[in-house]
């Protein structure tokens, strides 16, 4: 009898520690995205290529993401697009945008300005 339990017990520890490993790396509440900085950033986009927008803040490399949303288990995940025609835009790096990934103008806001590059708001 004792034998049969055992393989069951296993199963339910190696299912927890997958789990925890999983919660680790993959939070239920994603975190809060932060300032990455309090003006938009013009860039040309090409028409028909894809870009990967930060959309933590925490990417080193403004407006497009290089992974920090994942080795800093945010949670979160970068707004992949096509762009649709060759042309210079203005994406947003306050990460506040209602149109993201393109600048609305939100960064000009009180609550925009007082915050902390590198805080969430």
């Amino acid at each position: 009898v004792r034998a049969s339990l055992r393989p069951a017990a296993w199963k339910l520890s190696q299912r927890r520690d997958i789990s925890s490993w999983l919660t680790r790396w993959f939070p239920k509440t994603p975190a809060k995205s932060v300032v990455a900085q309090k003006t938009p950033i013009r860039v040309e986009l090409v028409a028909g290529k894809t870009y990967r927008w930060c959309a933590c803040g925490r990417s080193k490399k403004q407006p497009f993401c290089d992974g920090s949303h994942f080795f800093q288990r945010t949670g979160l995940s970068p707004l992949k697009f096509k762009a649709q025609e060759t042309r210079i835009v203005a994406l947003c790096t306050c990460k506040a945008t209602q149109k993201a990934p393109y600048c609305d103008g939100t960064h000009r806001s009180e609550r925009v300005q007082k915050a902390e590059v590198g805080s969430p708001l």
